[in-house]
């Protein structure tokens, strides 16, 4: 199995409920909330393209790189970086979330990606970020999410 394209989407969310309703409500602004998610690691197949957001089967298995941060009465922030290989046309993805504000994931995922690269002796081209924050009011969850979705 391998993937012929992918899209990249983020959501995020405030509830009162539980982090895991959270969690939920974040899948479904990021419009994957309907999906069987399966994580997986980070790597993007040669012949795999970048594609625009499409709405999939309810109940579809699908596999995809996840970033998730969740809190309580605190910023939380999600995101990913992509990009391929010019020579080998295989790419990488990053992951980076946590309590912390965008400029923190940003520098991480440079580093994360950059690292990645170095190890496959791989340069990448066109590196893109999708970075999702929010800041929850005391007495609720937060959650951000961002993922990129597999197409097969």
């Amino acid at each position: 199995m391998i993937p012929r394209a992918f899209f990249v989407v983020g959501g995020k969310a405030v509830g009162r409920v539980s982090a895991l309703n959270t969690f939920d409500m974040a899948l479904k602004e990021a419009g994957i909330e309907q999906c069987n998610l399966v994580p997986v690691s980070s790597i993007i197949p040669p012949s795999c393209e970048e594609t625009d957001y499409r709405k999939l089967p309810v109940g579809a298995v699908t596999f995809v790189v996840l970033s998730k941060a969740e809190g309580q009465g605190e910023t939380v922030t999600a995101g990913i970086a992509w990009g391929k290989d010019e020579a080998s046309g295989y790419g990488v993805v990053a992951e980076a979330y946590g309590r912390m504000d965008e400029v923190a994931i940003k520098k991480q995922l440079v580093a994360k990606i950059g690292e990645m690269a170095e190890i496959r002796n791989i340069k990448l081209v066109n590196v893109k970020q999708r970075i999702v924050t929010i800041d929850a009011p005391k007495g609720c969850y937060g959650c951000a999410v961002v993922a990129l979705v597999y197409i097969f």
